[in-house]
């Protein structure tokens, strides 16, 4: 389904018919099956001997793109600032120059063919680094694993793989647990999937958009230009989730950033023309929103910086949504403000009459990239 010349149309989103017809991919059915998808991934790893990674490395890289990337990101937050080591991640196809025999790479690929990472991949394990794979069983991306007889974590993917978000990160989040990182244990991963089992409930078709918490941010967020933040390392990995997630299911574009860093670049844009409204105009013009996902685990400045920088937002008339995680432990936190981005963006598609499923600039991109 293409996009509707009537733009954003709010009455859609209460239209089970509608919301049925327009999503023929099942993007809002992948995105309610995120809980089943961290206990599957989390028992993937397990059943793969992920404890067979104990010891320390100098360093843990990651490297992927798209959500297998951001799977590396999601392990770094939840470890957090005490982490023992560096854990990067690398969205390319080449490894920085300092990774060696000292290290673990993290290759991963929900199908286990993308070309940055089998390239990543094959390089690390010429540079004799310790390497552990997430991707699907039969790629070639397993292939280069037990060639060089690495610890392989199978996950059996499906659909499009940003659908596959918590199947690819659990595994990492399991690696970590086996490197004294942080502690992962059944119980965890059983509130995890209840928090997002929760928000599928209150988020689901059948719920009516003013008590959705999914389709009352995307009628916010519809029709505005967002620029989210996160005011922790933690909410930022959730900010840019959710602007991947626009431009990929809404075909529509977002800024994302972190505070304080924000305060320093993208604060100006509160004084730009995207922020000013002309009420007499005939037709309203987008115009700018900020989205600020907040976090009990901010900096006392940050907290300060985050409470100016939306009052200055009001004061200006720019339209501000907070966002506050539910859950205790990092790894619910983060997966509460992820699960109700994944939502809204499939919603915002559907209110424009888009298929959230298809993203045919990027098919045409490696097609033409093949030749």
């Amino acid at each position: 389904m293409q996009g509707s010349t009537q733009g954003f149309v709010p009455e859609r989103l209460d239209d089970r018919d509608q919301l049925t017809s327009g999503d023929p991919g099942g993007m809002l059915r992948a995105v309610a099956g995120s809980a089943a998808q961290v206990r599957t991934g989390h028992r993937a790893a397990v059943e793969a001997g992920i404890e067979r990674l104990r010891g320390r490395p100098r360093a843990v890289v990651v490297t992927g793109v798209g959500a297998s990337a951001l799977a590396g990101d999601l392990m770094a937050a939840v470890v957090g600032n005490g982490a023992p080591l560096p854990i990067v991640t690398v969205r390319s196809y080449r490894l920085p120059g300092w990774v060696g025999a000292n290290d673990l790479v993290i290759a991963v690929s929900s199908s286990g063919n993308t070309e940055e990472t089998l390239a990543a991949a094959t390089e690390a394990v010429r540079r004799g680094s310790e390497l552990l794979v997430v991707c699907a069983p039969g790629s070639p991306l397993e292939a280069v694993a037990r060639q060089a007889g690495a610890l392989f974590v199978p996950v059996a993917a499906s659909g499009q793989p940003r659908a596959n978000l918590w199947l690819l990160a659990m595994p990492l989040i399991a690696a970590a647990d086996a490197l004294g990182l942080t502690r992962t244990d059944t119980e965890l991963v059983e509130n995890v999937a209840r928090v997002l089992e929760d928000l599928a409930h209150r988020c689901r078709p059948a719920s009516e958009s003013f008590i959705n918490p999914g389709k009352s941010l995307a009628m916010e967020l519809a029709e505005t230009v967002p620029m989210v933040w996160g005011s922790s390392e933690l909410t930022a990995v959730a900010a840019r989730r959710l602007a991947d997630q626009l431009a990929e299911n809404a075909k529509y574009p977002a800024l994302y950033g972190e505070l304080p860093e924000v305060n320093h670049n993208q604060l100006v844009a509160l004084d730009g023309p995207l922020a000013e409204r002309d009420i007499f105009a005939d037709t309203a013009g987008r115009t700018l929103r900020l989205v600020v996902m907040r976090d009990v685990d901010e900096h006392p400045q940050v907290t300060r910086r985050r409470e100016a920088s939306v009052r200055m937002a009001g004061e200006r008339d720019v339209p501000v949504t907070e966002l506050a995680p539910e859950g205790v432990h990092p790894l619910e936190r983060v997966a509460s403000l992820v699960a109700l981005g994944d939502f809204a963006s499939a919603y915002l598609a559907l209110g424009y009459g888009i298929d959230p499923t298809p993203v045919r600039a990027i098919t045409e991109l490696k097609s033409r990239l093949s030749h």
